[in-house]
């Protein structure tokens, strides 16, 4: 049996302050108009969550080969998306492999790398777009007590640890892959939907002071401690954390649901 509630584990966010804090391009777009996509984590709050402005959101999930997140955690993603957001045009997953770029450990700028290199879609007059990158090894970082399993890192983009999802997951006295994999997945598409305090402005206090952009209360799916020994815990009971109220009002209130 793992150690699995004494592995302290972190779901981690790239927190851009400006433009230039944000991983930069390396011009492998195919002369696509991407600048819309290359904002800070939590800036396309509102045109996520609201019909203002695009009516239709697709997701361009590219995994290594070998690491597709399961069916249930993607279906999960949607159905998450659907009961927050508005949507009229729908929620479309567009999925595909890619080889192994080779490079884990994996720092954000490879990570953002890999996207300028692959990704295709991007916003379009109707269409909100994001890509959600699946990798085949850690993030730099990681200890042997300290993992990051996704990191939210643009306005529109988000990567998940999927090697160490899942050699944290579906084994014996461990949480199932697809439960772990919805928790993180739900997890850091908040961040790019504005959560907490990230681009949908609080509606009452409720940031966690000692852990930037998380909530404060403890149940929270954006509690920092979402993903830790506790969160896996109480992952392995089955259920993804809900947002509390204080978040759901976050995004109600810059035009979510």
């Amino acid at each position: 049996m793992k150690k699995l509630v004494a592995l302290f584990l972190f779901i981690s966010i790239a927190v851009s302050c400006s433009k230039d804090e944000t991983p930069g391009d390396n011009g492998g777009n195919n002369g696509n108009n991407i600048s819309a996509n290359l904002q800070p984590t939590g800036s396309s709050s509102r045109d996520l969550l609201s019909d203002n402005t695009f009516e239709s959101l697709v997701i361009e999930l590219v995994y290594v080969e070998g690491n597709q997140p399961t069916q249930a955690a993607v279906n999960n993603l949607v159905s998450f998306i659907g009961a927050r957001t508005y949507k009229p045009g729908g929620i479309t997953v567009q999925s595909r492999s890619i080889p192994s770029p080779g490079l884990s450990p994996y720092t954000t700028q490879e990570i953002a790398d890999i996207e300028s290199a692959n990704r295709t879609l991007y916003n379009t007059s109707n269409t909100i777009a994001v890509w959600a990158f699946f990798a085949d090894g850690k993030a730099e970082g990681d200890t042997n007590t300290q993992v990051t399993l996704g990191t939210a890192y643009r306005n529109t983009s988000f990567v998940i640890y999927e090697a160490t999802v899942k050699s944290l997951s579906g084994g014996a006295f461990e949480p199932s892959t697809s439960v772990l994999e919805s928790a993180v997945m739900q997890h850091e598409f908040c961040h790019i939907l504005g959560l907490t305090n990230l681009g949908a402005p609080m509606q009452s206090a409720h940031e966690d002071p000692s852990h930037s952009k998380h909530c404060d209360v403890e149940s929270c799916l954006m509690y920092y401690a979402a993903a830790t020994g506790e969160g896996i815990t109480m992952v392995s009971g089955g259920n993804v954390p809900e947002l509390d109220p204080q978040c759901i009002a976050d995004l109600q209130a810059n035009g979510g649901r």
